[in-house]
């Protein structure tokens, strides 16, 4: 089976977060004047092209979603974003003493062909409310991991809604970490719609903006272009093998920063480094709510590996031929309808275990000797695209073109 995706999982957002106009009905600053006038319920306030609102909450970095389509005849269940009105999401958090204001609303973006503003909001924790939207509409909160592993990357709505959902996760858990301005101490205020804050005190009012932490991640390829360089952490599920990566420090550009990681946690000296592709990574801890991991292939000039042990349980070199054979064994699209069919239980309230890994399983129930992460990672597409090509007839030849898209033949 081959996997060819247009863009990597949490890219490809398809709303739009400026328009050129600025007086357009779905700009930011016009929208959120009429968000503010529907919310006070003034409709003589009403701008006269007023666009539809509808708001997708968020608990704890879950975003609400449905589940559309009922498994049946070998078709997996699909999950959506569970998108509110504005009416009725003002109506449902007030019935539960939630009050639905301009300030707790952050600007996701609009679809031009819809004439609709999307919204995101961060709800507290609250049983009854979770129970109500469970049995009025069908609608879950759902860890945005579960459900990046859930996503059928052959649905472009899908990979759409998991972009959408990032990128509001992100936002959210941005507002929730700078809710004091880092100069002076003071409480910090939402500004332009929640795509900013400002600090409170009027002698100071620094401006704060989305944070973003930037991430290489580099397969390692030998001098013949036969091998490459993969590690593995302890909190790996068994057999699990992946690119090294590290966070870029201050002063340092990308190419360093790939020749400094490598070098620190495996003893390897990396000479060219080719850059290949990126993709926003809002999984990670809510103290780093939107990585940015920035994918490159880098040359080795070293062979002998001396692993940092604080960073790696281990790193080995991997033939062309066993990386081949752990991309053919992994069963990634049985892994992603097991998810889905996880993702549409939680939804209809049905309680059950699900292992993560139990699509990279044997018949036998067993690890393979070998595999690596999914599709929904850019460490699967800097691998498959390595070992993928045909008979090499040089390292950077080969490498400085990497194909079109990202496509793993499994």
């Amino acid at each position: 089976m081959a996997i060819s995706l247009n863009s990597h999982l949490f890219a490809g957002n398809p709303l739009r977060s400026k328009t050129p106009k600025l007086h357009d009905p779905l700009s930011l600053s016009s929208s959120f004047e009429s968000l503010k006038s529907h919310l006070h319920q003034n409709p003589e306030t009403h701008p006269p092209n007023s666009p539809f609102f509808k708001v997708l909450l968020f608990k704890k970095g879950r975003p609400l979603v449905s589940s559309s389509i009922e498994e049946e005849d070998g078709v997996a269940p699909s999950w959506h974003l569970g998108w509110i009105d504005l009416a009725d999401c003002k109506t449902i958090l007030g019935k539960h003493g939630v009050q639905l204001t301009e300030s707790s609303l952050v600007y996701l973006g609009s679809r031009a062909e819809e004439h609709v503003v999307y919204w995101a909001m961060d709800v507290v924790e609250n049983g009854e409310l979770a129970t109500e939207l469970s049995n009025r509409k069908q609608l879950c909160f759902v860890e945005l991991r579960t459900l990046m592993m859930a996503t059928d990357w052959t649905d472009s709505w899908v990979m759409g809604d998991l972009a959408i959902a990032g990128h509001g996760r992100a936002l959210l858990e941005w507002h929730n970490q700078s809710r004091f301005c880092g100069h002076c101490g003071d409480k910090t205020v939402p500004k332009e719609a929640g795509r900013m804050k400002q600090c409170s005190n009027e002698l100071c009012k620094k401006s704060v903006y989305p944070r973003l932490d930037p991430v290489v991640i580099m397969l390692v390829i030998d001098r013949e272009n036969n091998r490459v360089l993969l590690g593995r952490q302890s909190r790996f599920v068994p057999s699990m093998w992946s690119c090294l990566a590290g966070f870029i420090e201050p002063g340092e550009s990308l190419e360093e920063a790939v020749r400094r990681e490598a070098y620190e946690e495996t003893g390897i000296e990396v000479g060219e480094v080719v850059y290949h592709s990126s993709q926003p990574w809002p999984v990670g801890p809510n103290s780093l709510p939107c990585q940015l991991m920035v994918g490159f292939f880098a040359y080795a000039k070293s062979h002998e590996i001396n692993v940092d042990k604080e960073e790696l349980e281990d790193a080995r070199w991997h033939s062309r031929e066993d990386v081949r054979k752990a991309l053919r064994f992994a069963e990634y699209k049985k892994a992603q309808r097991l998810a889905a069919a996880k993702v549409d239980q939680m939804i209809k309230g049905v309680k059950k275990r699900w292992s993560s890994s139990a699509g990279y399983l044997a018949k036998s129930g067993e690890f393979a000797p070998m595999f690596v992460p999914g599709p929904f990672a850019i460490t699967h597409h800097l691998i498959s695209a390595w070992a993928n090509q045909d008979p090499p007839t040089g390292a950077k030849a080969q490498m400085k073109k990497p194909p079109s898209g990202f496509v793993s033949k499994l």
